[in-house]
């Protein structure tokens, strides 16, 4: 009887151990994840949904991990490496809602609708930033995020094997690369109401030119604002199927350097 309980406490601890163990990799990116760990969502409900992600991901990498907690490896090696991995992922994937930030930026620089700011986020944006990226993660939450990011947690096991500091140079790459992957998403998303605006600032020198006494900024601007409420309704659904489709091939292969 006795040698039985010893060794259920042993399985016991084993699992607890690992599961705190992928618990720390999950806590870590769910800190930056898109949609999951925005900073709108309670504290409570982000720790909630790291400890469900943990359940679902553990079956599946306990393979991996189970055998070095076995080997008695340091716990406080496995303390500082795993929050790194998933920082690390979690502000990868953090940069295409960065990529829709960044297009409201530019579209309403370019339309004068850069004053006018959304107030749920934890710094000011314009206002077609925040319709942009609550757009983009209401339909990445539809199109099945929740499912991708446990696909992309397990990898990461194959990738960066738990208790291992990740190469800094291979970070390096791969952090650059979505950087700059986001950026031209970002002034690809944006063309349309830069062009927009540069036809509007040209057509108003023509005018100014042929009418130097007539106020082209008191007739312009309220053109320019309505043309460019006009063009976001036109090009808000092309741009969020653009972003989800360059989202969901960031997710079936968030390791790739893009080139």
């Amino acid at each position: 009887m006795t040698t039985t309980l010893a060794e259920l406490l042993d399985l016991t601890v084993t699992a607890l151990l690992t599961g705190y163990i992928v618990f720390l990799r999950v806590g870590g990116a769910m800190a930056l994840l898109p949609a999951f760990g925005e900073t709108m969502i309670s504290v409570r409900v982000r720790l909630v949904l790291t400890v469900a992600f943990t359940l679902i991901i553990l079956p599946a990498v306990a393979p991996v991990v189970a055998p070095l907690v076995d080997k008695g490896t340091v716990i406080g090696l496995f303390v500082v490496t795993e929050p790194i991995i998933g920082v690390a992922l979690g502000a990868f994937l953090r940069l295409m809602v960065l990529a829709l930030q960044i297009t409201g930026m530019i579209a309403a620089q370019s339309t004068s609708l850069s004053q006018i700011f959304g107030g749920t986020t934890a710094e000011p944006q314009p206002a077609v930033g925040h319709i942009l990226t609550m757009g983009g993660l209401a339909l990445a939450v539809m199109m099945g995020l929740h499912v991708a990011v446990a696909q992309v947690l397990i990898g990461t096991y194959d990738v960066m094997p738990p208790g291992q500091f990740p190469a800094a140079e291979a970070i390096r790459e791969w952090g650059l690369s979505g950087i700059v992957h986001a950026f031209r998403l970002a002034f690809s998303l944006a063309a349309p109401f830069v062009v927009g605006g540069l036809i509007y600032n040209i057509a108003l020198g023509a005018i100014n030119r042929a009418m130097p006494q007539l106020m082209v900024a008191f007739v312009g601007a309220p053109a320019l604002t309505f043309g460019g409420l006009v063009l976001l309704m036109l090009a808000l659904p092309t741009a969020l199927a653009i972003w989800q489709g360059a989202f969901q091939a960031i997710l079936s292969d968030p390791f790739r350097v893009i080139p």
